[in-house]
């Protein structure tokens, strides 16, 4: 009798074979290109329960399986407040997939909901990367990686010219300010969110959406206008997208492209550079 595959293995097995090319390939090349993992390297991939850092750590325990490079994993998550819910789905996929989560507590969100009205959003995004700053510290690590993709990127790319006035990029790895000698990573940052949504429904799998209380119970035109935001960008870009295949691999190309001697103005460490200041020379 044939024995039958223990479920998380055929999830692995997924991302090796079926979805190599779209995701395990440009996992590994993101890794490579932008070196995010260095030999000794402790990492913290921090999971919200969505698809993208669930993913995310899969992909981690599959790069620790096959990889060459000699670093420590802790899958870290952070409950800021989630109902009961939301809490329990987590543990559940986190156990189901055979992920072993260190858990911390904190009171993110009922913090935010007594000081902030007008962008709750930033104040709790802020926060939340500050304890997992933090707490994955306090366990020894010197990076943290996020689950941030290409569509993401795209999408902060757009939102910032069209709503900041500014020519910006969400990058693949920051120093932190903060908390000296940690750094952030965005090990999925070539990936498309379309092709994790595949692996999701592939693998018959459901995560959290949003799972802030704040947004749950929402004054109208309020707390949600970030997100609509986003959203907009997000439709815009698809609608484009569906026009002609190669825009946003444009736009992800641009910010790889900047010439600086055709733009009036930019900024280094805070110090703003005009073309007029050379101009003459």
């Amino acid at each position: 009798m044939k024995k039958e595959v223990p479920y998380h293995r055929q999830v692995e097995r997924s991302i090796i074979k079926k979805f190599r090319k779209e995701i395990w390939r440009k996992f590994t090349r993101a890794i490579n290109d932008y070196e995010l993992i260095r030999d000794g390297d402790k990492i913290a991939v921090c999971i919200s329960g969505g698809k993208d850092s669930m993913l995310m750590a899969k992909l981690f325990q599959e790069l620790e399986r096959h990889g060459k490079k000699n670093f420590e994993l802790v899958f870290l998550v952070m409950n800021p407040g989630y109902n009961d819910a939301n809490y329990q789905m987590i543990m559940t996929n986190a156990a189901r997939l055979h992920v072993p989560v260190t858990v911390f507590h904190s009171d993110i969100f009922e913090v935010v909901d007594e000081v902030s009205m007008d962008s709750p959003c930033y104040l709790c995004a802020r926060m939340r990367r500050g304890y997992l700053y933090s707490n994955a510290k306090k366990l020894g690590c010197n990076k943290i990686a996020l689950g941030h993709h290409y569509d993401d990127v795209i999408e902060t790319i757009v939102m910032g010219m069209m709503y900041g006035s500014q020519i910006q990029t969400m990058m693949p790895k920051l120093h932190s300010t903060n908390f000296e000698g940690m750094e952030l990573i965005r090990p999925l940052y070539l990936i498309r969110e379309r092709d994790i949504i595949r692996w999701k429904d592939y693998n018959d799998l459901q995560f959290i959406q949003c799972a802030c209380r704040m947004t749950q119970t929402a004054i109208p035109g309020q707390d949600k206008k970030q997100s609509s935001k986003r959203q907009e960008i997000k439709e815009l870009l698809a609608m484009l997208e569906d026009r002609d295949p190669v825009i946003v691999k444009n736009i992800f190309r641009s910010v790889e492209n900047v010439n600086l001697a055709t733009v009036i103005a930019f900024k280094k460490d805070g110090v703003k550079h005009h073309f007029l200041d050379s101009y003459d020379d």
